[in-house]
């Protein structure tokens, strides 16, 4: 299993940094932020290393995904909030900070002032159209 001794998520893995673990499994890890952007804002990390969503083996993936479901289920249940982001980035211009992969599972209430900065008027179908055939033309 891949692992960095100097990321801050192996090191809660291995127990060497304390967390508020919401549920473990196996393959993966669920704990707080301790940076919430929100009350009940938690993290699900795979005990796979890999930096990104582009590194990681598919079946590491999946397993983080289904943990992801299964706590935003039990935030939902929890705290019954309006609404919840599932959120993961990937690279610093995505505002990833700590390059381990990991998912935010944000519980949202109406008001709650965050935003992401997604336009709601349509691009140029021309330009997003030639964007998709370099994309498909990519694809594995």
């Amino acid at each position: 299993m891949a692992h960095d001794p100097d990321c801050i998520f192996c090191k809660i893995i291995d127990g060497d940094i304390p967390s508020f673990k919401v549920f473990e499994d196996e393959k993966t890890l669920t704990f707080m932020d301790i940076s919430p952007v929100n009350p009940g804002h938690v993290l699900v990390i795979p005990k796979y290393h890999a930096p990104d969503l582009m590194q990681i083996p598919t079946d590491w993936l999946m397993a983080t995904v289904a943990t992801a479901q299964t706590v935003a289920q039990a935030v939902d249940k929890a705290l019954k909030p309006d609404g919840i982001n599932i959120l993961q980035s990937n690279g610093p211009a995505a505002g990833q900070s700590v390059f381990h992969l990991h998912v935010h599972i944000i519980p949202r209430t109406a008001g709650d002032k965050l935003a992401f900065d997604w336009g709601i008027a349509p691009g140029d179908m021309d330009a997003i159209g030639a964007v998709a055939e370099r994309i498909r033309a990519s694809v594995v």
